[in-house]
């Protein structure tokens, strides 16, 4: 089963998030299938990029995506990228 979820990334507390399509068996940095946004919550005001036609495949295909991506799918619903 395909899952869409964050895969930290970034240095020692200053982590940025690839938002990844991967297996759900495998770890969450290991080689992902697709890399459909980015997700950095440091930053001020925290950036949100998120590539929807893509997600919208995945998820027609069955891919889950995880609580925390389905928060941010909700609150940035359809801009390609959106600055939050």
């Amino acid at each position: 089963m395909l899952m869409i979820r964050l895969a930290r990334f970034g240095a020692k507390k200053k982590p940025s998030y690839r938002v990844v399509v991967i297996d759900k068996e495998r770890a969450r940095n290991s080689r992902s299938v697709e890399v459909v946004g980015f997700y950095n919550p440091v930053s001020q005001p925290p950036v949100v990029k998120l590539e929807h036609e893509r997600i919208a495949h995945w998820l027609e295909r069955g891919a889950q995506p995880s609580e925390t991506v389905g928060r941010l799918l909700k609150a940035h619903p359809a801009a390609v990228e959106t600055v939050a």
